[in-house]
């Protein structure tokens, strides 16, 4: 278990359901979305992980990734990267702090070519969430936290989400992708998860 920084209390999160946008996140809104196809709800969470340049956190590449701004002489692994148009939702970094980059009922460009139990483009139907970190690192104490409060804000905002619907990007592009990779540890965020939904329900 890691234990990076203090393990912070777990506190209420609220989304403004109009806006789709969490009043405790830093915004830092990407150009990288579009609208959701006509009907279609946030129905799959999708846990991913990333760190930039490869291995190393902190600094603003993550935000100037998703904002389209990565400059490409700034590291040698971000040539590859440059021009590209993805996103996510939101991303918690190492310190549990939260960074939104697109409203959650919109569509963010994070899970790329992916299906979900025969039901293909998650984008279409998914929030997705990045961790700050990479696949054999141990996340810390304050990310699981924040996973499981941004959860519970999305689950009491989106009626249509669920704890039972929560997966890692490796599951929906298997092959392709293998994060948040093994690291990860899914029967942890899954009890604290219970835990905080019977806690609410009390």
């Amino acid at each position: 278990m890691s234990s990076e920084g203090p393990q912070r209390a777990p506190q209420p999160l609220r989304i403004d359901a109009a806006t789709g946008l969490l009043a405790a996140a830093r915004q830092v809104l990407s150009p990288h979305y579009d609208e959701r196809p006509a009907g279609a709800l946030p129905e799959l969470l999708v846990v991913h992980a990333i760190s930039l340049p490869p291995g190393e956190f902190g600094g603003p590449w993550i935000d100037r990734l998703f904002t389209g701004t990565l400059p490409a002489d700034a590291h040698p692994s971000f040539a590859e990267r440059v021009g590209l148009k993805v996103s996510a939702h939101a991303l918690i970094r190492r310190d549990g702090s939260i960074v939104q980059y697109v409203p959650f009922a919109a569509r963010a460009w994070h899970a790329g070519v992916s299906q979900y139990r025969g039901r293909p483009a998650c984008n279409d139907f998914s929030i997705g969430v990045e961790l700050e970190g990479a696949d054999e690192v141990p996340y810390t104490d304050a990310q699981y936290t924040a996973l499981v409060a941004l959860a519970a804000a999305l689950f009491e905002t989106y009626p249509s989400m669920s704890a039972e619907a929560i997966v890692g990007h490796s599951d929906v592009a298997p092959g392709r992708k293998t994060d948040p990779g093994p690291a990860f540890e899914w029967g942890r965020l899954r009890a604290l998860l219970a835990a905080r939904i019977e806690a609410q329900a009390r």
